[in-house]
């Protein structure tokens, strides 16, 4: 069984704070399994590695006995989080939140254990909520208080609009606390006025307060911006093994040691030493080809983590088609001919209905090497060669 120095030292590692530590330790010595939850919003279909930074703490806590709550914000999608936003967040539709999160599912059971994690929905509670409910529970806070918030603050001094449902997001946040009877919560840096409310209401409504862990925001492959794919410096979850591999490989050296404390599993111990080895002059791309396998291996198992290397430098450019294309036969269903978009998705060259959305809109999709919009049409008993970005390419048959 871990002590809890041991277990403490776990939990710390990579953390940014613990607001209160000495509470966290004394639950530790109670012995009690303790629930422990992270939020994500569906606001994407795609997960990245600034993503499994709360995962991999997620999967610790997991490992060392506590129960694990991954929570899906469905409720809180429909609002938007106004973090470190100087507008309005565009709220997201019902459909587009559940195609989400089935991605969401599949791909954090990755990392944690299925088996072992609870998967909820603020939905759950929030959609049973009463209107005066909801009153009781937006007098929890002021006005003031909400406008401590950095982002807030800025908007307000700024003469930029700030939307009342906006103010709603930290309460309802702060309530799925409430709801679920957390001991801790996980969160970025910037969530931590949200996850300090989320104490605040579990006080009011006679709860022990939850412990707040936050995690640093993990910087992209530019070295500056957090880790976002609208920015493009992203390393996506689902990328190919090759893809992956040379992603990793592009990690700027300053930024190197950061990956590994809060994205790899191995010892610290294990990583002082790689410091050491590139400090006595190993060149420390060396080190990230051994952190590169490490994440493929994760996300695609042993054997594509031992062949990653050799589609690194292979990926398909834009356009381009290669010498051994996939066929793919998909069904007509009676119809003369199907919108492109549902030809992708069809044709697995694409996640969901927004993943077609989003490379038609990048205008990375190819039909036969030539750049086509969302207004192309496949025609019943046409087969085509169809490209979506940079990863997937089939022979697409409509029969």
């Amino acid at each position: 069984m871990t002590s809890v120095a041991d277990a403490l030292a776990i939990i710390k590692r990579g953390a940014e704070e613990i607001l209160l530590e000495d509470e966290l330790v004394k639950r530790l010595e109670s012995g009690k399994k303790l629930r422990v939850k992270a939020g994500f919003d569906p606001t994407a279909p795609d997960l990245h590695l600034g993503h499994t930074v709360l995962i991999n703490k997620l999967k610790q806590f997991q490992d060392l006995g506590h129960e694990v709550i991954f929570l899906i914000g469905d409720f809180t999608g429909m609002i938007g989080d106004p973090t470190g936003k100087n507008i309005t967040r565009k709220p997201l539709s019902v459909e587009q939140i559940e195609e989400n999160a089935t991605t969401y599912k599949e791909q954090v059971f990755k990392i944690l254990d299925p088996d072992l994690t609870t998967v909820d929905f603020n939905s759950r509670w929030m959609n049973k909520m009463s209107s005066v409910d909801m009153i009781n529970l937006a007098a929890q806070q002021t006005v003031a208080r909400m406008l401590e918030r950095d982002d807030f603050s800025k908007r307000y001094k700024n003469g930029q609009s700030i939307r009342i449902h906006e103010f709603l997001y930290p309460l309802v946040q702060g309530y799925d606390s409430v709801a679920l009877e957390a001991d801790v919560e996980l969160g970025g840096t910037d969530q931590k006025f949200n996850l300090l409310v989320g104490r605040e209401l579990q006080r009011h409504f006679g709860q022990e307060p939850q412990i707040v862990l936050t995690m640093p925001l993990l910087e992209g492959l530019d070295g500056v911006q957090k880790m976002s794919k609208s920015l493009g410096n992203y390393i996506g979850v689902d990328d190919l093994p090759g893809e992956m591999y040379r992603k990793v490989l592009a990690v700027p050296d300053e930024l190197l040691w950061r990956y590994f404390e809060l994205l790899s599993f191995r010892p610290i111990s294990e990583i002082e030493q790689f410091k050491s080895e590139v400090e006595a002059g190993l060149n420390p791309q060396e080190i990230k080809k051994r952190f590169a396998e490490e994440m493929v291996e994760r996300f695609h198992g042993a054997e594509a983590a031992q062949t990653a290397h050799k589609g690194a430098g292979n990926q398909l450019q834009a356009g381009e088609i290669p010498e051994d294309v996939p066929d793919v036969e998909i069904s007509a269903d009676g119809q003369r001919e199907i919108p492109i978009a549902a030809v992708l998705r069809m044709a697995n060259l694409v996640q969901n209905s927004n993943a077609a959305r989003d490379v038609l809109k990048r205008g990375a999709v190819f039909v036969d090497g030539e750049q086509k919009d969302s207004s192309f049409m496949l025609a019943a008993g046409e087969s085509r060669i169809i490209q979506a970005g940079k990863k997937k390419i089939a022979r697409v048959s409509l029969r």
